[in-house]
């Protein structure tokens, strides 16, 4: 059964989230930007045991991986981990709604409906 979050506490939750959705973007922007250079090490180290950089990046990776669960068992949900986009379980008149966050922005400004998604995204003052 999902959690369920008021504006309220999705904003306070919001306030263990944003530097850990901060860190995950700096991980993911670390990763993307040492991919050309992978790729070889990858073939290279294939046959011999490993490689010095890629040990480094399998460490981000698990950075990341702790870092992502760690959002997860707040009960939010990570919709697009290059976006940084979360949405927070809620009920509006009765019904499952996402109360919908990005990473850079500031408060819950936005939820959707389930089915909507982040193009559906109205503003909190409709909630």
């Amino acid at each position: 059964m999902p959690r369920y979050f008021t504006v309220q506490q999705a904003n306070e939750t919001l306030k263990i989230i944003r530097p850990i959705m901060d860190e995950v973007q700096a991980i993911r922007q670390k990763i993307l930007a040492n991919q050309p250079e992978a790729w070889p090490a990858i073939e290279k180290s294939a046959g011999n045991g490993g490689n010095r950089a890629l040990s480094k990046m399998v460490q981000d990776f698990e950075k990341l991986d702790r870092l992502v669960h760690r959002i997860l068992d707040t009960g939010v949900q990570i919709k697009d981990v290059n976006l940084g986009l979360l949405d927070f379980s809620a009920l509006k008149d009765g019904r499952e709604v996402f109360l919908c966050w990005q990473h850079g922005e500031g408060d819950i400004a936005f939820w959707h409906e389930v089915g909507a998604g982040f193009a559906g995204r109205q503003p909190i003052e409709t909630f």
